[in-house]
């Protein structure tokens, strides 16, 4: 079976509870130690191994850790990657403890990069950190319909942008109908 292979299998049986608790967000999560603990009977069943190796660069004067998770099985190895950067202005922390939160982080996203572990319920994705988050507006809608309405009589792009979340691309199409109304 080539390592290819191997993956696909593993990447469609492999399951990791989040089986941490955040008080301050009151959210569950999983870390990077709950996956790799969580691999090791795939290791045996399978005759590979995981790796995470990490390197520390500096883009605009921010630190930023370039995590790399492989899975080997002594003769080819894949690899994912995630980067992220270290918030040197984290309230609270010591340096010490910024970098290493940037690395536990990095670490699981390669991890999960690798694994393709659906975070679409983690924290990370479900915790709006007490912001309200805004409605999405979505081409096709009656809300689309009302938006660009709005704006051919003369209202703002900008007052839609503050109450809906608007995709790149629908936000280039309703400017396309802000400059046709101001020429």
């Amino acid at each position: 079976m080539t390592i290819q292979e191997k993956l696909s299998l593993i990447q469609h049986e492999f399951k990791v509870k989040k089986s941490r608790y955040n008080s301050f967000g009151k959210y569950n999560f999983r870390s990077a130690e709950d996956i790799l603990e969580a691999l090791k009977p795939i290791n045996e069943k399978y005759k590979v191994y995981f790796t995470i190796d990490e390197k520390i660069s500096e883009t605009a004067g921010v630190p930023v850790i370039h995590s790399v998770a492989s899975m080997c099985d002594g003769n080819e190895k894949i690899t994912a990657t995630a980067i992220v950067g270290v918030d040197l202005n984290q309230k609270g922390m010591q340096i010490p403890q910024q970098f290493g939160s940037a690395s536990s982080y990095g670490k699981k996203y390669a991890l999960g990069n690798l694994l393709l572990i659906d975070d679409t319920a983690d924290s990370d994705a479900t915790n709006s950190h007490g912001k309200q988050s805004k409605p999405k507006l979505l081409k096709g809608s009656d809300g689309w319909a009302k938006a660009i309405s709005y704006i051919k009589s003369g209202g703002s792009i900008t007052t839609i942008l503050s109450k809906y979340d608007v995709s790149i691309q629908d936000k280039s199409e309703l400017k396309s109908y802000e400059v046709r109304t101001n020429n």
